[in-house]
């Protein structure tokens, strides 16, 4: 139980919103606004309510606690401005000025006090405020200042975005539609711990990307030059030996020789010698087979694209599942993050169930793990509730 907006008056109150803004960014351009355009209902909500300030703070990239001019939120604080359609004032050094309705507050993790959950640094952006919103499902899993430091000390409550997230991916699959089909994919190798938890409440799990090729080389299958988690290979071959009938890896590839957009490329099957080339993209038997999976399931989550989706050589077996998921009438759920993206590039956002703003922190809340955002809200209705 934790305190949502309605529970709150926020008539002439000044009011801090953790927001997440890590948005993809190409040479100073904002290239995916959406994670933007989602909060602003509950930054909205807030001033229609009669805030007296409105200050939203947010983290960009990952900066090492010090002033990197490429991850300023400047260009993030503008296009707040327009989608709001009124001024945004950007601070610099959370000097925050009364006078202004609505600002903006250069990237947090420009301060080491930020990733490092410092209690000062938090009492400081708590200092600014009468009421915290966490609306930042993104960072929800992230024992941060800014997360779970700020609900130590003042009245804090989910925003809209951050109640519609813990909705679909905490209560709604609590009791999923069965057959329940993961799908974990993605560029990071180190989902492995989630998938221990995660394993034991689906059905079938569909592992791609960086992820299955730790787990190809755990079996012994030859990954040429693909990046992979040497760590975690004892952990895949547990979770193989115990839950054989429930992993499905791919069966054949797209190789490429190297990392990049316009690299030589050939087809593998997974008994292929494939030394020095890498594992780009899932081959057709493997996307027939997910198909086929899929055509049985009644609720889906993805987290992850099956490949370098980035790059058009590379993009078809993400794609094509997720165009084919499109059209199925179950419940599917995106695990935000890069297959968020992926799906936004494809134009299907639409026709998903929902799309979450947050990749490892829908994972690890998929997975059944207690997140320190919720936790903090949590603790905070029991501390500041009448």
């Amino acid at each position: 139980m934790f305190f949502r907006l309605k529970d709150f008056s926020f008539t002439n109150k000044k009011v801090l919103i953790r927001v997440d803004f890590n948005v993809p960014m190409h040479g100073g351009r904002i290239t995916d606004d959406s994670r933007i355009k989602k909060t602003i209902p509950t930054i909205e909500y807030v001033l229609r309510k009669g805030a007296k300030q409105v200050i939203v703070c947010s983290h960009f990239g990952q900066p090492k606690g010090r002033k990197e001019p490429e991850f300023s939120l400047l260009p993030v604080c503008r296009r707040l401005e327009q989608l709001l359609g009124r001024k945004v004032e950007f601070c610099e050094e959370f000097a925050v000025d009364e006078s202004h309705k609505v600002v903006m507050l250069e990237n947090l993790r420009f301060s080491r006090g930020e990733a490092e959950n410092d209690y000062d640094f938090a009492k400081k952006l708590a200092g600014l405020a009468d009421i915290f919103v966490f609306d930042a499902f993104g960072v929800a899993h992230r024992e941060h200042a800014s997360v779970s430091g700020i609900p130590k000390h003042i009245p804090s409550c989910a925003g809209l975005l951050m109640e519609k997230e813990v909705e679909f991916l905490g209560e709604d699959m609590k009791s999923p539609k069965r057959p329940f089909v993961a799908i974990i994919g993605g560029a990071k190798p180190d989902k492995i711990n989630v998938i221990g938890n995660l394993i034991k409440r689906v059905d079938t799990l569909i592992v791609s990307g960086v992820l299955a090729n730790t787990f190809l080389k755990a079996s012994g299958h030859e990954i040429g030059l693909s990046k992979y988690n040497k760590d975690s290979l004892n952990a895949a071959r547990k979770l193989l030996s115990g839950f054989s009938k429930k992993i499905v890896l791919p069966e054949d590839f797209v190789l490429g020789e190297r990392f990049m957009a316009n690299t030589k490329t050939r087809v593998a099957y997974v008994d292929d010698k494939i030394a020095g080339w890498m594992i780009m993209d899932v081959g057709t038997e493997t996307i027939k087979k997910y198909k086929e999976i899929l055509n049985r399931a009644k609720t889906v989550v993805w987290a992850g694209p099956l490949g370098a989706f980035e790059f058009e050589k590379f993009e078809t077996g993400t794609m094509e599942i997720a165009k084919h998921l499109s059209k199925l009438n179950i419940v599917k759920i995106i695990g935000g993050g890069d297959s968020g993206e992926a799906i936004e590039k494809f134009g299907l956002t639409s026709r998903m169930t929902h799309v979450s703003t947050g990749g490892g922190a829908s994972l690890e809340l998929l997975a059944g793990h207690e997140l320190p955002g919720i936790k903090a809200l949590e603790e905070n209705y029991r501390k500041f509730k009448k």
